[in-house]
């Protein structure tokens, strides 16, 4: 199986067409050549019609092409007719979605008004308690009959007005039936998806799309991946287009990199035809942060060289590239780390094997924030780049390694993308035998570049030219550091390479040392700090998300390996917070219960005490400690 083209060329897959609305009078069309569409959603109740025109118009001012909105209710999905009215009177035309679980009623409701429904497979038809049962193969055939005919009407509806839809599984929200012949897996998130995918087909309805959450950026890639492999089995017709997003990624910096972990690794490698960046934050924020991922990944991407009309010396390394094509440097499908020897990196640090990935700065950094570091403090550098003993290498080129404890690394200022650059190495060291440990960087070189040819040969012998690039350093904006060394760093881990990481891309001493190790405890590598799974506000939601986050962070946020849930519905499943620790999540108006894992264990708490009442919860199964005072490190 394969989930693209190549892991070193990019190449975006090619999906159908899937028409959203009258393309003619605002409507889009998704997947093909068409450029990939940028999503967000409503936060306010449905059913408050002046402010749902409102936020939508401000999505679309920001650059939203596509508006999702929730319908928990019949009456709720009604009530779309005159949001959407107000709209196209006011001469806004972007296509609207309906958010559905739970309630098919809603769907074929909705489906009179907007222009795409999405349905959860999980609990469209199915439900969700947590009940174990062993399925015969009738039994299980019974289920998917009981589930066609529910869902056939919508499909029909859909088809008989051009609607579009989405199938969207979640990874906290698969039915009992799935969770029970395929456990809570990546791949029974794909089946679930592709039983409804048949029902569509079978009534020859094709204007659908799929989406693969997951609050952990790890699973959800794994998810797509697999998805897309699974498609292309199916067959050449199964190309249907991809929405990316990572759930309840949060807010702030972990929000915004766990989103580009998850959805620009993706990009990256040529999915995606509409993406969600889902923050607890105002939804035109997701809108900025959608431009600047599409910005990063375009630059990383790298289409050149696959463009046949380029210069000889410009596709040298594209030639060197399909040598390894049929060679996958790792299993995109199954996180295994890259095995290697544990190396001495500095001082009693040690890095590869069982050892965890590794934090190491330039000189100039460790020389401002070096002063401010405390023995007992989680964010500090563990070792300088300038007195590393690393080998250096261009992985377009065969090298010579002499030992497998020789940490090693990319050569710098190569004409190649980065990520191809590692997997590249990786792929190098294998043929070679080798398993050295790896640092990953965020970039090879950044800033303003002037570029030259010099002649080189490759490693069959031939003479080729290659592009050799001076650069003159400029810093990059924080936020676009924050999402290349996502990007870059992150995917690269969650393939399973990487055993010690240097941010060079972030200007700021302090801020660049923080970034790594949030990366690291994205990724799943390391944890130094509380890990929040927050959803994102919407008109499901019963309290305010933004407020309510902020207050548990301050009283919460120094329990180092803890993970809490902050839901505003359970709509995605408690199957989601069975990855947290603890989960705060809204019961009914102002009042909340509290989960431990996946299971609830207080109930209607008045909202005013339920944030002490977490803290209660957390001392009563022994994760609490008393915070100490914190040594800020931003220089």
């Amino acid at each position: 199986m394969r989930y693209c083209e190549s892991p070193y060329f990019y190449q975006r897959r090619k999906s159908r067409e899937v028409i959203i609305g009258d393309p003619a009078r605002g409507g889009i069309i998704v997947g093909g050549d068409h450029p990939v569409v940028k999503q967000s959603m409503l936060t306010c109740d449905t059913m408050d019609t002046a402010t749902c025109v409102t936020q939508t118009l401000e999505l679309v001012e920001a650059g939203c092409q596509l508006v999702r909105i929730t319908a928990p209710t019949v009456k709720a999905a009604a009530n779309l007719q005159h949001i959407v009215a107000e709209l196209r009177a006011r001469g806004c035309h972007v296509p609207i979605v309906a958010d559905i679980h739970f309630k098919p009623e809603a769907a074929m409701e909705a489906a009179k008004w907007v222009e795409v429904v999405r349905i959860n497979p999980g609990n469209y038809a199915d439900k969700k308690k947590f009940a174990v049962k062993e399925y015969t193969d009738e039994e299980y055939a019974s289920e998917l009959k009981r589930i066609e005919e529910q869902f056939t009407p919508l499909v029909q509806r859909c088809k008989e007005l051009k609607r579009a839809m989405r199938i969207g599984t979640n990874h906290g929200s698969l039915s009992d039936r799935i969770m029970n012949r395929y456990g809570d897996t990546p791949l029974g998130m794909v089946e679930s998806a592709l039983e409804f995918a048949r029902i569509c087909r079978q009534h020859d309805f094709h204007n659908f799309k799929f989406s693969m959450k997951s609050s952990n950026p790890k699973v959800m890639i794994e998810c797509y991946r697999l998805l897309v492999a699974r498609l292309e089995q199916e067959g050449p017709d199964w190309n249907y287009p991809i929405h990316l997003g990572v759930t309840e990624a949060g807010e702030g910096e972990d929000g915004r990199i766990k989103s580009a972990i998850g959805i620009g690794s993706l990009l990256c490698d040529g999915l995606g035809d509409t993406i969600r960046v889902s923050l607890t934050e105002d939804s035109p924020r997701e809108i900025e942060v959608c431009n600047d991922l599409l910005g990063q990944v375009a630059c990383l991407a790298d289409e050149s060289l696959n463009r046949e009309e380029v210069e000889p010396a410009q596709r040298f390394s594209a030639l060197t590239l399909q040598r390894f094509n049929g060679q996958w440097p790792f299993d995109p499908f199954h996180y295994e780390r890259r095995h290697t020897p544990e190396i001495e990196l500095a001082d009693g640090v040690k890095c590869g094997g069982e050892q965890t990935v590794r934090v190491v700065v330039t000189r100039a950094t460790w020389d401002k924030v070096a002063p401010n570091i405390r023995s007992k403090d989680d964010v500090k550098p563990e070792a300088i780049y300038e007195d590393l003993n690393v080998l250096e290498a261009d992985p377009t080129h065969d090298f010579d390694v002499n030992c497998e404890t020789q940490l090693i690394t990319v050569k710098e200022g190569l004409n190649l993308p980065i990520i191809t650059a590692f997997r590249l190495l990786v792929a190098r060291l294998k043929r070679l035998g080798r398993k050295n440990p790896i640092l990953l960087k965020d970039c090879l070189a950044f800033g303003e570049r002037g570029t030259g040819i010099l002649p080189v040969s490759d490693d069959l012998g031939s003479s080729e030219a290659t592009m050799q690039t001076s650069w003159k350093p400029v810093p990059l904006e924080p936020r676009i550091a924050l999402l290349r060394a996502s990007i870059v760093i992150g995917s690269l881990l969650v393939d399973g390479i990487g055993d010690a990481i240097l941010v060079r891309g972030e200007p700021g001493a302090g801020q660049s040392l923080r970034l790594a190790y949030n990366i690291l405890q994205a990724a799943g590598c390391r944890s130094f700090k509380t890990d929040y799974v927050a959803c994102p506000s919407c008109g499901r939601t019963l309290f305010n998300l933004q407020t309510v986050t902020a207050r548990i962070k301050e009283r919460t946020q120094h329990l180092k390996g803890v993970k809490i849930a902050i839901m505003g519905c359970i709509v995605n499943g408690p199957g989601e917070m069975a990855d947290a620790d603890f989960g705060y999540v809204g019961g009914a108006p102002g009042k909340i219960n509290l989960y431990v894992g996946k299971t609830a264990v207080k109930f209607n708490i008045p909202e005013a005490e339920a944030v002490d009442s977490l803290v209660d919860l957390v001392r009563e199964h022994g994760k609490w400690v008393e915070p100490e005072e914190q040594t800020v490190v931003a220089v």
